[in-house]
């Protein structure tokens, strides 16, 4: 009878502790749950603007940070909502989209989602016209979206708005290094003619000084007819153009074309849509393009 009594004890006693075990384990998530609760969900549309939003949202708590499109999937003119980015969104407190046309399925995410804060991160970059909103190929303009990235943030998270602010001025200070390398190619670039493959060029050859002799915008859907080669090959000739600017996914053939056929050199620089999730994946690419650049103008 004693032993019966002792193991009773024993057992009322273990129970009591693995109940306290489990209740504090649920109080544990419940409060981890509650902090999450606290948290802004940001959305990014496409890999230029989560990149500059991962920086300076760098060591916030107060931020969580998702991408609507796969950092492979390039710019997203024709982009098709998926149900996961519609559910995606759906619990966003903030969209952060580059603006100027390229996010063309923003008319459905504000039908649908009236209440979520959408932020044009390109606003007040001084767009170029005829809808041309790549805005990042731009070093100076890439460092304004950042600034506007970060008075998104403070503006919805004030708490932390010290380390949105902290952060963008140490990831504007990188950017400006490349603007200033960008400066020294432009002493040698300035008021030269370029063609261009892709119209996100024009935003590098503005920034270099150059004048934009011919551009054919190249993707994945474009043919080009032989007259437009034709008009490509006379430009050259005619502007005595030196360097054509193309992207190496879609612009090869054509550059193969014109290597070919002038004495031109293309030049293939990323347009910055691809890139991994690395948080200097910007910085990296714009200095290869700065790279091709000084080799194609023989810049030391």
């Amino acid at each position: 009878m004693g032993k019966n009594k002792y193991l009773f004890v024993f057992f009322m006693l273990l129970a009591i502790a693995l109940a306290g075990g489990i209740f504090t384990k649920v109080y544990v998530n419940m409060e981890a749950q509650g902090q999450k609760g606290q948290e802004i969900c940001v959305v990014t549309s496409f890999y230029p603007v989560y990149i500059a939003a991962c920086n300076v949202a760098k060591d916030s708590p107060g931020i969580v940070l998702e991408n609507l499109s796969e950092p492979q999937t390039g710019c997203l003119h024709d982009y098709q909502l998926t149900p996961q980015d519609m559910i995606l969104l759906s619990g966003a407190d903030l969209f952060l989209v580059n603006g100027g046309g390229i996010e063309s399925f923003l008319a459905k995410v504000g039908q649908s989602y009236p209440d979520l804060a959408i932020v044009e991160t390109s606003d007040g970059t001084d767009m170029q016209e005829r809808g041309n909103a790549h805005v990042w190929m731009d070093t100076r303009r890439y460092r304004h979206m950042v600034e506007n990235i970060a008075e998104a943030f403070m503006e919805a998270d004030p708490a932390h708005a010290h380390i949105y602010q902290e952060n963008a001025a140490q990831y504007g200070e990188k950017i400006q290094l490349l603007t200033e390398e960008m400066k020294k190619l432009r002493e040698v670039t300035s008021g030269k003619p370029v063609v261009i493959f892709h119209e996100a060029y024009e935003y590098v050859a503005e920034e270099l000084g150059m004048d934009v002799a011919y551009c054919l915008d190249l993707d994945e859907e474009r043919q080009v007819s032989a007259r437009e080669v034709a008009d490509v090959m006379r430009e050259i000739s005619e502007n005595q153009v030196s360097v054509v600017f193309a992207e190496e996914l879609y612009g090869r053939e054509m550059g193969d074309t014109v290597e070919a056929e002038t004495q031109a050199k293309v030049c293939y620089l990323d347009t910055l849509v691809r890139g991994d999730y690395h948080m200097d994946s910007y910085l990296e690419a714009v200095q290869q393009n700065i790279e091709v650049l000084r080799q194609a103008f023989a810049v030391e």
